[in-house]
This record gives structure tokens, sequence and C-alpha cells, in this order.
């Protein structure tokens, strides 16, 4: 199986906005690939096209209409798409504050389908939103009394209630079941912007703040319930069993990174219709050159595949025969990025590499036991094929934290194929490699795939940290409500 050289590109997105893309495993093969790159990598929503820069004709721009135009250090422009309604009601707004040059010549709508709620995690600093008018009159003049005098401001319940529900909604946004650690950074924020908040009486300035977060974030998912909000409302009495009639039993809510664990389907769709797209996905799923399509439907059933997954706890291997277009390399990133608003393998091996040399370093201090077992391993770190470099320290990290690699790597050559068809079967989680009989390390693999409680559920992987990452997109999506017995292991 070939290994893709790693690519980089040259993104324009505006005017003075020029970001750097880089694709560890090569530029895409298909154009709907690259398109999901870029718009995930640089937070895009909506339709896009794109031009490259053809240096054969003075470095013009031209549509780029199949990834075979582009090269290594190539240049690409993006181009958004937005209706004349768009362009005259609404902003486009994407995350890291990038502008795009509008496309005012094609009009397309939007075909983000998935109705996912969050678009973004937890952001490193919270931003206080603006409250009511009445309000950031009294907050203004109290922090300029407060900066004078030292005065600090006396709330009106009208006020304080304005305060909450405000913060409560911009909360959830982003957790519909913040911890106490959130309502901390939210209660701290609220004080550093509006220190006249103070409440000198409390164990801190902002404890107080804290605990009333918590109780009208409270209210506010009973409010929510009450108008129909399924991710509220999944937990409540009447939606539980018998068995389990009691309100912290059995709650459904994000353990991890979840951003979207369980949104509403989409406007206008039921259970019945998405199934009879579910159906229509088995066949789709069996064409060739039929990624577009299977795409679409895919991001269409985001939403009723989620419940699924978190209603009925299936086994790997019964969601896998309901979901097969699902187990598939881009798919997993897509699905990935659906549910916690991040991009899986862009993350995955740009964080690798940017800790890379430190990892090492901190590796190979270390004596003894690990030093003996890491030895063979960083004999061939020094290959030029970065696959090989991350494939290297991802082995030696799992030695430095005391566990054996050969109970998440199983490697064998290709002679070797039946009896590891048997052995696989067996194993919880694993990431199989199958070798080019007599093969040097360094030379691409004839398989690469990941197992799930005994089911391939991946295969002809690019790379070694490739499988490694889709792993963990696996464990995310699959941790959430699939078999209690993989949940044990991971």
């Amino acid at each position: 199986m070939a290994v893709s050289k790693p690519a980089r590109l040259k993104v324009i997105l505006g005017e003075d906005n020029i970001e750097k893309l880089s694709l560890p495993n090569g530029i895409p093969e298909s154009l709907e690939d690259l398109h999901c790159s870029i718009k995930t990598t640089f937070g895009i929503q909506g339709n896009i096209r794109l031009q490259y820069m053809d240096q054969d004709f003075g470095s013009d721009f031209f549509n780029l209409n199949s990834t075979n135009d582009l090269k290594d250090l190539g240049t690409v422009k993006v181009i958004l798409h937005q209706t004349a309604t768009d362009l005259s009601t609404t902003e486009v707004v994407l995350s890291h504050s990038t502008s795009f040059d509008l496309d005012d010549t094609v009009s397309m709508a939007s075909n983000d389908t998935s109705n996912v709620t969050r678009k973004e995690q937890w952001p490193k600093d919270f931003a206080i939103p603006h409250f009511s008018f009445e309000t950031e009159l009294q907050l203004e003049h109290g922090n300029s009394e407060y900066l004078a005098s030292g005065k600090l401001l006396t709330v009106s319940s009208r006020t304080k209630s304005d305060i909450l529900n405000r913060l409560a909604e911009e909360i959830f946004k982003y957790k519909a079941y913040p911890d106490d650690t959130h309502f901390y950074i939210v209660a701290e924020a609220l004080i550093k912007k509006h220190p006249c908040l103070k409440e000198p009486g409390s164990s801190s300035v902002w404890s107080g703040w804290k605990q009333r977060l918590k109780y009208k974030m409270g209210n506010y998912r009973t409010q929510l319930k009450m108008q129909g909000c399924v991710e509220v409302s999944v937990n409540s009495l009447k939606a539980k069993a018998a068995t389990d009639g009691f309100p912290a039993k059995k709650m459904k809510k994000p353990k991890r990174a979840e951003a979207n664990f369980y949104p509403s389907l989409p406007v206008g769709q039921t259970c019945e219709s998405l199934e009879k797209e579910r159906l229509e996905l088995l066949t789709e799923a069996e064409k060739r050159k039929n990624e577009s399509v299977v795409r679409e439907k895919m991001a269409l059933t985001f939403a009723y595949r989620r419940q699924e997954v978190v209603n009925q706890e299936l086994s790997v291997r019964d969601f896998r025969a309901r979901w097969p277009a699902l187990f598939r390399h881009y798919e997993i990133n897509a699905e990935f990025h659906r549910l916690t608003a991040v991009p899986l393998e862009d993350t995955f091996f740009a964080q690798l590499d940017v800790h890379m040399s430190q990892l090492i370093g901190v590796i190979r201090a270390k004596g003894g036991a690990t030093r003996e077992k890491t030895a063979g391993i960083f004999h061939i770190l020094d290959q030029e094929n970065i696959h090989v470099k991350r494939e290297c320290v991802l082995k030696a990290l799992i030695v430095f934290l005391g566990e054996n690699p050969q109970d998440l790597i199983k490697e064998y050559f290709e002679n070797q194929q039946d009896d590891c068809e048997g052995e696989l079967e067996q194993l919880t989680m694993a990431v199989y490699v199958i070798r080019k009989e007599g093969g040097e390390h360094h030379e691409p693999p004839a398989d690469i795939g990941v197992v799930i409680e005994g089911v391939k559920v991946l295969n002809e992987l690019p790379s070694f940290t490739s499988a490694c990452a889709l792993l963990l997109g696996d464990d995310i999506h699959h941790q959430s409500g699939l078999s209690k017995t993989t949940s044990l292991y991971i």
C-alpha cells in the first residue's frame, strides 16, 4: 500500500489573510476531501469553491476542478458562496476571525444539513455577553464609580435576573451540562469585566455568582425541556425506563469532549424519514465514486445516528451493519468534527509534531528498562519519512508510560494473514499492521487498520499515526453509548 507524501498548501482566505494548510497524508485524491480539510481547519461554514495558481499562465488563478492540478507548496484561493438573502441579512461568521472573498456570480444555499447545535468547543477565554440596554447602563455607571471610589453596585433583582439569564444562554452555546470548573470560569470572567459586581462577603469575590449560575443553569434546562429541547428532555423521568426512574440515574450527557452529544433532528425530518435515508445509504455506500452523495446523507442523518448511539447501546458489529458508510477514513474525520467541533487528524498530527522533539528528549533522558526497550525504536527514528518518525514517537511514548506497545499494536507479515484473522477477532481494541515479507520497517505496509470488539472497522489506512488518531475518533463516538464491554477497556 502506497503512503502519500505530506504536502503543504498556501491558502488565501481574503485580502491580507493568508494561512498555511498542512496535509500530513498528502493532497487528497478527491476535491470533496480537500474542501472538507480546508473547511474544518479554518472553521468555514457553508459552501466554498477553490481556485489554484497556475504558473504556466503568469500565476493567474483558475477554478480548481481536480486535485491533480495541485502540487506540494502550491497556492489555492478560497471563495465562499452566499445566497443573495444571506448577503443582505446576515454576517459571515467564521472562526479565527478569517474573512473570505464572496462569490457574487454564483449563489448557492448552505448545505449544512447535519443540524449540529454547537460549532466550537468551550473557549479558552469566556466572553461575557452584552446584557439589556438598561443593565449595561447600570454596569457602566457602577464600574466607573468603583474605579473612582471603590464603591460596589447594589444589584436589583431585575438586573441580577437579566445577567444570569444571558449568562445561562451563553453557557448553553457550549455546554448543556457544565461542571463546577466552567461556572468558576464564567463567574470570574464576569467580575473581571464588571468589578462593581464583586461580593466581598463571600469566600471569593465571585463565589456567590458562581452558585447563582449553577441554580440558574438548572432552571434554564427545565425551561428548555418544556420547549422540547431533546438534549435535556432525554433525561426527564418520562423518558427513562421504570427501573431508572430517578433524576440522577443514567444521565445521558457528554463524558468527554462531545459538543453535540444529543442533537435534535433536522427541521422537517422525523425518525421515519431518516430511517428511510439510512436504508438508502446502504445502497449508496456500495456504489463506486459516490462520496458526495454519501457525505450528504451522512451529514443529514447525524442527529438520528447520535440518538441511536446514546439510546440503544448497540455493539460495534451491529452498529457497523446499520451504518457501514461511517467506517471509512474520511467519514470518521467528518463524524468526529460534527460531534466535537474539532478536526481529528489535523489536530492530532499538528500537536504531535509540535511536541515531538520534547517528547523524544524526555523519553531518551529516562534510563533503565525504558531506555533499553526504546533503543530499538529510536534506532530507525532518523528516517526522513514523517510517518515513520511519528510511529516511533508514539511507540516510545507507550513504553515511557509503562505499557507494552504490543497490547495495542499487532504486527504481522503478509503470509500470516490467515493466522491474524482469528487473533484479531479476540481483541477488544487494536491497531494492526500487515507488513510485506522481507520489507524494511520504513517501507509502506501492505495494510493498516483498526479493530474494535473483534471487528475490523477500518482498513487500508495511509499510516500508523492515522490509525491511532482514527481509533480515538471511533472511541469518543462509541464511548458515548455503545457496548459496555468496550467502555471497560478504552
